[in-house]
């Protein structure tokens, strides 16, 4: 008898498994389509780029807010130049030096959407990222484009 309700047991998982994943998977393809349709004929970017400004020189020495706040600003206003708008969130980093000490710092993500990204405005973004790693005297600035993490040194 146990087996014959165990038989059933798998038979009724596999029933239900059959009935509802279709069921789920319509469901989000039909909310795909509704988004699809709302935003039908609606500008879209399709490209990321965000550069990660740190709270730091030299590493881990912290400067002050005001220091931070201008190359956040610099960053916000290169970004819109090149781009036509960015926005600025800030946010907590961490990392693990030389010496396995974990660094943690304000960072502040100033991103920007863009429409088409080619090789000159990738390397306009580059050559910025290379002037602010020098200007606060770091080893490296974390660049992320379309969701991949780049450190420029």
């Amino acid at each position: 008898m146990k087996k014959k309700n165990w038989w059933i047991g798998v038979c009724l998982a596999v029933l239900l498994t059959l009935l509802v994943v279709p069921v789920q998977l319509q469901t989000s393809a039909a909310e795909d389509d509704a988004a699809a349709n709302a935003l039908k004929g609606q500008y879209a970017l399709s490209h990321t780029v965000k550069l990660y400004v740190p709270s730091t020189v030299n590493g881990n020495i912290p400067i002050t807010d005001e220091a931070h706040q201008k190359f956040v600003d610099e960053a916000l206003a290169q970004l819109s130049t090149w781009f036509g708008g960015a926005t600025s969130v800030e946010g907590k980093g961490a990392w693990v030096d030389d010496k396995k000490t974990l660094i943690k710092e304000k960072v502040t993500i100033v991103y920007a959407y863009a429409d088409k990204l080619d090789r000159n405005a990738i390397d306009q973004v580059v050559s910025y990222a290379k002037k602010m790693k020098k200007e606060l005297g770091q080893s490296s600035i974390a660049l992320e484009v379309d969701g991949k993490m780049y450190f420029i040194e």
